[in-house]
């Protein structure tokens, strides 16, 4: 027997949303699965919190800092990323979430996903012609940065656990590792 999936399209994602289907679930769609999230557990939600807060204090106006709210990329996926911070369009994200072309830089903390994170998402992002992603891995307390996009796949992978990093977006912006990895 062969076993048949239905791919979901971001708009019939979005009818299905509308509609109920999804009410009492977290999910998210990754080229067109839907895949059910994994429960956040304090460590997540405490990195994921006083990051933003970080990034929101640092960038102010400059850019919108979305914490796990959706992002619609063309290759039927919307995944809620823990940290997108895109450009401050303000009303116009009441037609549409952010776009690749709005978005600055995503980020993941990772705890029970690293693998999902470091793999699928990665290369979902990079697809979609996301500039820069970074992954905090909690557990080991290290910071992976993804940057130099070419031909839907990053080149550059750096492994950090001290220092500082400037975003590329924003060059005169420099984030100190640690701040990431132990908030």
């Amino acid at each position: 027997m062969v076993l048949a999936t239905y791919k979901w399209t971001n708009k019939k994602y979005h009818q299905a949303i509308d509609s109920g289907i999804f009410s009492n679930e977290s999910v998210e769609l990754l080229r067109g699965d839907i895949v059910v999230m994994a429960p956040e557990r304090e460590p997540h939600a405490y990195y994921n919190t006083e990051v933003a807060d970080h990034f929101r204090n640092l960038l102010q106006s400059r850019a919108k800092i979305r914490d796990a709210k959706p992002i619609t990329l063309p290759n039927d996926s919307e995944p809620q990323p823990d940290i997108a911070i895109v450009h401050p369009l303000g009303q116009e994200y009441l037609r549409h979430h952010p776009y690749p072309a709005n978005i600055f830089l995503i980020i993941e903390f990772s705890q029970a996903t690293l693998s999902k994170d470091l793999g699928e998402k990665k290369d979902i992002y990079a697809e979609a012609g996301i500039m820069e992603y970074w992954v905090v891995d909690i557990k080991n307390a290290q910071l992976t940065v993804f940057r130099d996009l070419w031909d839907g796949q990053y080149q550059s992978k750096q492994t950090l656990t001290s220092g500082t990093i400037p975003p590329l977006a924003f060059p005169d912006v420099s984030v100190p590792v640690q701040q990431l990895i132990h908030p």
